[in-house]
């Protein structure tokens, strides 16, 4: 009967543990000015939100050589999204 019970105490930890795990998730850990960066050497955009498993918000272009560069969010940064709406174009203009 113990053995039992230690059996369904262990089976409710290991349940308990995967329900609590996190998935990794690749976050940037700080943000650069949109300045430096080339329009047409970037080839797509994502935006990550602080709370959604990453602590800080940002907006991740990835360029030619598939490298993520973080950047501040694109709300309130008119030079942001100016970078989205070009990609944004040359997607349409692509497909």
């Amino acid at each position: 009967m113990a053995t039992k019970a230690a059996a369904l105490i262990l089976l409710g930890l290991v349940c308990v543990e995967f329900a609590t795990a996190q998935i990794a998730v690749d976050c940037c850990l700080r943000v650069e000015s949109e300045k430096r960066l080339n329009p047409r050497n970037l080839v797509s955009y994502s935006v990550q939100r602080a709370g959604k498993g990453c602590d800080i918000s940002a907006t991740v272009f990835v360029n030619r050589r598939n490298m993520k560069l973080c950047v501040v969010p694109a709300e309130g940064n008119p030079g942001v999204q100016k970078l989205i709406d070009f990609l944004e174009k040359k997607r349409r203009n692509h497909h």
